[in-house]
Protein backbone atom coordinates (compact mmCIF):
# COMPACT_ATOMS: atom_id res chain seq x y z
CA UNK A 1 0.00 0.00 0.00
CA UNK A 2 1.40 3.40 -1.01
CA UNK A 3 1.52 6.51 1.20
CA UNK A 4 -1.51 8.04 -0.50
CA UNK A 5 -3.58 4.87 0.05
CA UNK A 6 -2.47 4.77 3.70
CA UNK A 7 -3.61 8.38 4.09
CA UNK A 8 -7.09 7.44 2.87
CA UNK A 9 -7.06 4.46 5.24
CA UNK A 10 -6.22 6.76 8.17
CA UNK A 11 -9.27 8.89 7.41
CA UNK A 12 -11.47 5.79 7.33
CA UNK A 13 -10.00 4.30 10.51
CA UNK A 14 -11.04 7.33 12.56
CA UNK A 15 -14.65 6.12 12.32
CA UNK A 16 -14.33 2.35 12.00
CA UNK A 17 -16.31 0.58 14.71
CA UNK A 18 -17.79 3.74 16.25
CA UNK A 19 -21.49 3.75 17.09
CA UNK A 20 -23.36 6.73 15.63
CA UNK A 21 -27.00 7.71 16.13
CA UNK A 22 -28.14 9.79 13.15
CA UNK A 23 -31.47 11.60 13.03
CA UNK A 24 -32.80 12.40 9.57
CA UNK A 25 -31.11 9.55 7.68
CA UNK A 26 -34.02 9.29 5.22
CA UNK A 27 -33.45 12.86 4.03
CA UNK A 28 -31.02 14.24 1.46
CA UNK A 29 -28.08 15.27 3.66
CA UNK A 30 -28.76 12.54 6.21
CA UNK A 31 -28.72 9.89 3.49
CA UNK A 32 -25.35 11.07 2.16
CA UNK A 33 -23.93 11.13 5.71
CA UNK A 34 -25.23 7.64 6.53
CA UNK A 35 -23.63 6.25 3.39
CA UNK A 36 -20.32 7.97 4.05
CA UNK A 37 -20.16 6.78 7.67
CA UNK A 38 -21.03 3.22 6.63
CA UNK A 39 -18.24 3.27 4.04
CA UNK A 40 -15.88 4.16 6.89
CA UNK A 41 -16.94 1.11 8.90
CA UNK A 42 -19.19 3.00 11.32
CA UNK A 43 -22.16 1.30 13.00
CA UNK A 44 -25.04 3.66 12.21
CA UNK A 45 -28.56 3.69 13.58
CA UNK A 46 -30.80 6.11 11.72
CA UNK A 47 -33.95 7.54 13.27
CA UNK A 48 -36.36 9.46 11.02
CA UNK A 49 -39.75 9.68 9.38
CA UNK A 50 -40.36 8.08 6.00
CA UNK A 51 -38.46 9.62 3.06
CA UNK A 52 -40.05 13.00 2.31
CA UNK A 53 -40.15 12.70 -1.50
CA UNK A 54 -40.56 10.19 -4.31
CA UNK A 55 -38.04 9.47 -5.74
CA UNK A 56 -35.56 9.84 -2.89
CA UNK A 57 -31.90 9.16 -2.13
CA UNK A 58 -32.68 6.78 0.75
CA UNK A 59 -34.36 4.28 -1.57
CA UNK A 60 -32.18 4.76 -4.65
CA UNK A 61 -28.88 4.50 -2.77
CA UNK A 62 -30.19 1.70 -0.51
CA UNK A 63 -29.25 3.57 2.66
CA UNK A 64 -31.27 1.07 4.69
CA UNK A 65 -28.90 -1.71 3.63
CA UNK A 66 -25.89 -0.07 5.31
CA UNK A 67 -27.51 1.70 8.27
CA UNK A 68 -30.00 0.41 10.81
CA UNK A 69 -33.29 1.99 9.81
CA UNK A 70 -35.61 3.04 12.65
CA UNK A 71 -38.71 5.01 11.66
CA UNK A 72 -39.93 7.50 14.20
CA UNK A 73 -40.71 11.14 14.92
CA UNK A 74 -38.21 13.15 16.99
CA UNK A 75 -41.29 14.65 18.69
CA UNK A 76 -42.15 11.17 20.02
CA UNK A 77 -40.01 11.44 23.14
CA UNK A 78 -40.46 7.91 24.53
CA UNK A 79 -39.67 6.28 21.17
CA UNK A 80 -36.70 8.58 20.52
CA UNK A 81 -35.22 8.06 23.98
CA UNK A 82 -35.67 4.31 23.81
CA UNK A 83 -34.09 4.08 20.34
CA UNK A 84 -31.06 6.09 21.40
CA UNK A 85 -30.55 4.51 24.81
CA UNK A 86 -30.88 0.94 23.51
CA UNK A 87 -28.32 1.56 20.74
CA UNK A 88 -25.84 3.20 23.16
CA UNK A 89 -24.11 5.47 20.63
CA UNK A 90 -20.85 7.30 21.17
CA UNK A 91 -21.73 10.11 18.73
CA UNK A 92 -25.04 11.74 17.75
CA UNK A 93 -25.54 13.69 14.53
CA UNK A 94 -28.86 15.57 14.60
CA UNK A 95 -30.05 16.38 11.07
CA UNK A 96 -33.80 15.69 11.28
CA UNK A 97 -35.72 18.88 10.48
CA UNK A 98 -38.40 20.63 8.50
CA UNK A 99 -35.87 22.12 6.04
CA UNK A 100 -37.88 24.36 3.71
CA UNK A 101 -38.49 28.11 4.02
CA UNK A 102 -41.68 28.22 1.96
CA UNK A 103 -43.21 25.22 3.71
CA UNK A 104 -42.61 26.99 7.02
CA UNK A 105 -45.03 29.72 5.94
CA UNK A 106 -47.70 27.07 5.32
CA UNK A 107 -46.99 25.20 8.56
CA UNK A 108 -45.29 27.55 11.01
CA UNK A 109 -46.28 25.68 14.17
CA UNK A 110 -45.15 22.35 12.78
CA UNK A 111 -41.85 23.94 11.75
CA UNK A 112 -41.20 25.41 15.18
CA UNK A 113 -42.17 22.17 16.89
CA UNK A 114 -39.91 20.00 14.72
CA UNK A 115 -36.89 22.30 14.52
CA UNK A 116 -36.94 23.87 17.99
CA UNK A 117 -38.65 21.38 20.31
CA UNK A 118 -37.38 18.46 18.23
CA UNK A 119 -33.82 19.62 18.96
CA UNK A 120 -34.67 19.88 22.66
CA UNK A 121 -36.07 16.33 22.62
CA UNK A 122 -32.95 14.97 20.91
CA UNK A 123 -30.68 16.66 23.44
CA UNK A 124 -32.84 15.45 26.32
CA UNK A 125 -32.50 11.92 24.93
CA UNK A 126 -28.72 12.47 24.87
CA UNK A 127 -28.87 13.56 28.51
CA UNK A 128 -30.50 10.21 29.34
CA UNK A 129 -28.00 8.16 27.31
CA UNK A 130 -24.72 7.79 29.26
CA UNK A 131 -22.77 6.37 26.31
CA UNK A 132 -22.89 9.61 24.27
CA UNK A 133 -19.63 11.56 24.22
CA UNK A 134 -20.17 14.00 21.33
CA UNK A 135 -23.10 15.66 19.55
CA UNK A 136 -23.22 17.71 16.35
CA UNK A 137 -26.51 19.55 15.84
CA UNK A 138 -26.94 20.77 12.28
CA UNK A 139 -28.84 24.03 11.83
CA UNK A 140 -28.50 26.43 8.87
CA UNK A 141 -26.87 29.56 7.49
CA UNK A 142 -30.31 31.18 7.74
CA UNK A 143 -30.22 31.26 11.56
CA UNK A 144 -28.68 34.76 11.52
CA UNK A 145 -30.58 38.01 11.83
CA UNK A 146 -30.25 38.92 8.17
CA UNK A 147 -29.49 42.59 7.47
CA UNK A 148 -28.79 42.01 3.76
CA UNK A 149 -25.13 42.78 4.42
CA UNK A 150 -22.52 42.32 1.73
CA UNK A 151 -20.09 40.94 4.30
CA UNK A 152 -20.36 37.27 5.30
CA UNK A 153 -21.98 36.33 8.60
CA UNK A 154 -19.73 35.18 11.44
CA UNK A 155 -20.57 32.83 14.29
CA UNK A 156 -20.80 35.67 16.80
CA UNK A 157 -23.33 37.66 14.77
CA UNK A 158 -26.83 37.94 16.20
CA UNK A 159 -29.29 35.10 15.65
CA UNK A 160 -32.75 35.81 14.32
CA UNK A 161 -34.91 34.95 11.36
CA UNK A 162 -37.62 36.70 9.35
CA UNK A 163 -39.54 33.53 8.46
CA UNK A 164 -40.65 30.60 10.66
CA UNK A 165 -37.97 28.27 9.28
CA UNK A 166 -35.07 30.65 9.93
CA UNK A 167 -36.30 31.60 13.37
CA UNK A 168 -36.87 27.94 14.29
CA UNK A 169 -33.23 27.21 13.48
CA UNK A 170 -32.10 30.19 15.55
CA UNK A 171 -34.15 28.67 18.38
CA UNK A 172 -32.35 25.34 17.85
CA UNK A 173 -29.03 27.16 18.25
CA UNK A 174 -30.17 28.82 21.50
CA UNK A 175 -31.54 25.53 22.85
CA UNK A 176 -28.27 23.77 22.04
CA UNK A 177 -26.27 26.47 23.82
CA UNK A 178 -28.52 26.17 26.88
CA UNK A 179 -28.08 22.38 27.04
CA UNK A 180 -24.33 22.81 26.67
CA UNK A 181 -24.11 25.23 29.59
CA UNK A 182 -26.79 23.72 31.82
CA UNK A 183 -26.25 19.98 31.45
CA UNK A 184 -23.14 19.09 29.41
CA UNK A 185 -20.45 21.45 30.70
CA UNK A 186 -17.27 19.64 31.82
CA UNK A 187 -17.09 21.59 35.10
CA UNK A 188 -20.70 20.96 36.16
CA UNK A 189 -20.71 18.80 39.33
CA UNK A 190 -22.44 15.44 39.05
CA UNK A 191 -23.07 15.70 35.31
CA UNK A 192 -21.54 13.64 32.54
CA UNK A 193 -19.66 15.79 30.06
CA UNK A 194 -21.03 15.68 26.52
CA UNK A 195 -19.15 17.71 23.91
CA UNK A 196 -21.80 19.57 21.90
CA UNK A 197 -21.32 21.73 18.80
CA UNK A 198 -23.64 23.22 16.20
CA UNK A 199 -22.99 23.40 12.46
CA UNK A 200 -24.37 26.10 10.17
CA UNK A 201 -24.02 25.11 6.53
CA UNK A 202 -24.63 27.12 3.39
CA UNK A 203 -26.95 26.16 0.54
CA UNK A 204 -26.18 22.49 -0.05
CA UNK A 205 -26.44 20.92 -3.50
CA UNK A 206 -25.81 17.44 -4.85
CA UNK A 207 -27.42 14.39 -6.38
CA UNK A 208 -30.46 12.80 -4.79
CA UNK A 209 -32.33 15.92 -3.65
CA UNK A 210 -35.93 16.09 -4.85
CA UNK A 211 -37.23 18.59 -2.27
CA UNK A 212 -39.94 21.02 -3.25
CA UNK A 213 -39.14 24.71 -3.77
CA UNK A 214 -35.37 24.23 -3.99
CA UNK A 215 -33.46 25.53 -6.97
CA UNK A 216 -31.52 22.42 -8.07
CA UNK A 217 -34.40 19.91 -7.67
CA UNK A 218 -36.76 22.33 -9.44
CA UNK A 219 -34.30 22.66 -12.32
CA UNK A 220 -33.76 18.90 -12.61
CA UNK A 221 -37.51 18.24 -12.66
CA UNK A 222 -37.90 20.79 -15.43
CA UNK A 223 -34.97 19.39 -17.41
CA UNK A 224 -36.56 15.93 -17.27
CA UNK A 225 -39.92 17.16 -18.57
CA UNK A 226 -38.46 19.55 -21.14
CA UNK A 227 -40.47 22.50 -19.80
CA UNK A 228 -38.82 25.84 -18.91
CA UNK A 229 -38.25 26.03 -15.16
CA UNK A 230 -39.95 28.91 -13.35
CA UNK A 231 -37.49 30.50 -10.92
CA UNK A 232 -38.24 33.05 -8.22
CA UNK A 233 -35.72 35.68 -7.08
CA UNK A 234 -32.97 35.01 -9.67
CA UNK A 235 -30.96 37.93 -8.30
CA UNK A 236 -30.68 36.38 -4.79
CA UNK A 237 -27.14 35.48 -3.67
CA UNK A 238 -26.47 32.23 -1.78
CA UNK A 239 -23.38 30.37 -0.45
CA UNK A 240 -23.64 27.26 -2.66
CA UNK A 241 -21.61 24.15 -1.83
CA UNK A 242 -21.64 20.43 -2.64
CA UNK A 243 -23.19 18.25 0.07
CA UNK A 244 -19.89 16.46 0.73
CA UNK A 245 -18.22 19.71 1.81
CA UNK A 246 -20.19 20.36 5.02
CA UNK A 247 -20.51 16.63 5.75
CA UNK A 248 -16.73 16.37 5.86
CA UNK A 249 -16.77 19.37 8.18
CA UNK A 250 -19.28 17.66 10.49
CA UNK A 251 -17.03 14.60 10.69
CA UNK A 252 -13.94 16.68 11.45
CA UNK A 253 -15.88 18.59 14.08
CA UNK A 254 -17.04 15.38 15.76
CA UNK A 255 -13.47 14.04 15.73
CA UNK A 256 -12.27 17.16 17.55
CA UNK A 257 -15.06 16.82 20.10
CA UNK A 258 -14.19 13.17 20.71
CA UNK A 259 -10.54 14.13 21.15
CA UNK A 260 -11.48 16.47 24.02
CA UNK A 261 -10.97 19.76 22.19
CA UNK A 262 -13.27 21.92 24.33
CA UNK A 263 -12.65 24.97 22.11
CA UNK A 264 -14.78 23.21 19.49
CA UNK A 265 -17.85 23.08 21.76
CA UNK A 266 -19.44 26.01 19.97
CA UNK A 267 -20.97 27.00 16.63
CA UNK A 268 -19.22 26.56 13.27
CA UNK A 269 -20.02 27.96 9.84
CA UNK A 270 -19.37 25.71 6.85
CA UNK A 271 -19.55 27.68 3.63
CA UNK A 272 -17.83 28.08 0.26
CA UNK A 273 -15.14 30.49 -0.79
CA UNK A 274 -16.44 34.04 -1.11
CA UNK A 275 -16.25 33.95 -4.91
CA UNK A 276 -18.56 30.90 -4.95
CA UNK A 277 -21.49 32.83 -3.47
CA UNK A 278 -23.37 33.08 -6.77
CA UNK A 279 -26.73 34.49 -7.73
CA UNK A 280 -29.58 32.06 -8.38
CA UNK A 281 -29.56 33.22 -12.02
CA UNK A 282 -25.88 32.39 -12.48
CA UNK A 283 -26.34 28.90 -11.00
CA UNK A 284 -29.36 28.26 -13.21
CA UNK A 285 -27.55 29.47 -16.34
CA UNK A 286 -24.56 27.24 -15.60
CA UNK A 287 -26.73 24.14 -15.11
CA UNK A 288 -28.73 24.90 -18.26
CA UNK A 289 -25.50 24.98 -20.28
CA UNK A 290 -24.14 21.86 -18.56
CA UNK A 291 -27.36 19.92 -19.13
CA UNK A 292 -28.09 20.93 -22.73
CA UNK A 293 -31.01 19.17 -24.48
CA UNK A 294 -33.02 22.39 -24.66
CA UNK A 295 -32.96 23.06 -20.90
CA UNK A 296 -34.24 26.53 -20.03
CA UNK A 297 -35.62 28.68 -17.23
CA UNK A 298 -37.86 31.76 -16.92
CA UNK A 299 -38.42 34.28 -14.14
CA UNK A 300 -41.42 33.81 -11.85
CA UNK A 301 -43.54 36.97 -11.92
CA UNK A 302 -44.62 36.23 -8.32
CA UNK A 303 -41.59 36.12 -6.00
CA UNK A 304 -43.80 34.81 -3.19
CA UNK A 305 -43.16 35.22 0.53
CA UNK A 306 -40.11 37.02 1.88
CA UNK A 307 -36.73 35.34 1.52
CA UNK A 308 -33.28 36.80 2.12
CA UNK A 309 -31.74 38.56 -0.87
CA UNK A 310 -28.07 38.26 0.14
CA UNK A 311 -26.57 35.55 2.30
CA UNK A 312 -22.88 34.78 2.70
CA UNK A 313 -20.98 32.83 5.37
CA UNK A 314 -17.58 33.42 6.92
CA UNK A 315 -16.12 29.95 7.56
CA UNK A 316 -12.70 31.14 8.75
CA UNK A 317 -13.22 29.60 12.21
CA UNK A 318 -13.67 26.14 10.67
CA UNK A 319 -10.61 26.74 8.51
CA UNK A 320 -8.50 27.80 11.50
CA UNK A 321 -9.69 25.33 14.11
CA UNK A 322 -10.60 22.24 12.07
CA UNK A 323 -8.31 22.82 9.08
CA UNK A 324 -11.44 22.42 6.97
CA UNK A 325 -11.93 24.21 3.69
CA UNK A 326 -13.98 23.65 0.52
CA UNK A 327 -12.33 21.40 -2.04
CA UNK A 328 -14.91 21.72 -4.82
CA UNK A 329 -15.39 25.11 -6.43
CA UNK A 330 -18.95 26.01 -7.38
CA UNK A 331 -18.49 25.01 -11.03
CA UNK A 332 -17.14 21.57 -10.10
CA UNK A 333 -19.87 21.14 -7.48
CA UNK A 334 -22.51 21.89 -10.12
CA UNK A 335 -20.89 19.46 -12.57
CA UNK A 336 -20.84 16.69 -9.96
CA UNK A 337 -24.51 17.40 -9.27
CA UNK A 338 -25.48 17.33 -12.95
CA UNK A 339 -23.44 14.14 -13.48
CA UNK A 340 -25.31 12.41 -10.64
CA UNK A 341 -28.73 13.23 -12.07
CA UNK A 342 -27.62 12.41 -15.61
CA UNK A 343 -26.49 8.95 -14.54
CA UNK A 344 -29.77 8.40 -12.71
CA UNK A 345 -31.84 9.63 -15.68
CA UNK A 346 -30.05 7.55 -18.30
CA UNK A 347 -29.71 4.17 -16.64
CA UNK A 348 -30.79 4.38 -13.03
CA UNK A 349 -27.17 4.40 -11.87
CA UNK A 350 -26.05 6.64 -9.07
CA UNK A 351 -22.56 8.06 -8.59
CA UNK A 352 -22.94 8.55 -4.82
CA UNK A 353 -20.21 6.05 -3.86
CA UNK A 354 -17.89 7.22 -6.63
CA UNK A 355 -18.22 10.87 -5.65
CA UNK A 356 -17.71 10.09 -1.95
CA UNK A 357 -14.59 8.09 -2.76
CA UNK A 358 -13.26 10.84 -5.06
CA UNK A 359 -13.81 13.46 -2.37
CA UNK A 360 -12.20 11.31 0.34
CA UNK A 361 -9.20 10.75 -1.92
CA UNK A 362 -8.87 14.51 -2.45
CA UNK A 363 -9.06 15.26 1.26
CA UNK A 364 -6.70 12.48 2.31
CA UNK A 365 -4.13 13.25 -0.39
CA UNK A 366 -4.17 16.94 0.43
CA UNK A 367 -3.68 16.25 4.16
CA UNK A 368 -0.86 13.79 3.39
CA UNK A 369 0.89 16.12 0.92
CA UNK A 370 0.93 18.97 3.48
CA UNK A 371 2.56 16.90 6.23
Amino acid sequence: MGERERAVEDVVNAWRGRRVFLTGHTGFKGGWLALWLARRGTLVRGYALDPPTEPNLFTLARVGSVAEDVRGDILDRPALEAAMREFAPEVVFHLAAQPLVRRSYADPLGTWMTNAMGTAYVLEAVRKTPSVRAVVCVTTDKCYENHEWERPYRERDALGGHDPYSSSKACAEIISAAFRRSFFAPDRPGAGHVALATARAGNVIGGGDWSEDRLIPDLIRGFHTGAPVIIRRPEAIRPWQHVLEPLYGYLLLAEHLLAGDTACETAFNFGPAEEDAWTVERVADFLVRAWGDGAAWVRDADAGAHEAGILRLDASWAREKLEWHPRLGIEEALRWTADWYRAWQRCGQKSTDLQQESYAQMAAYENWSHE
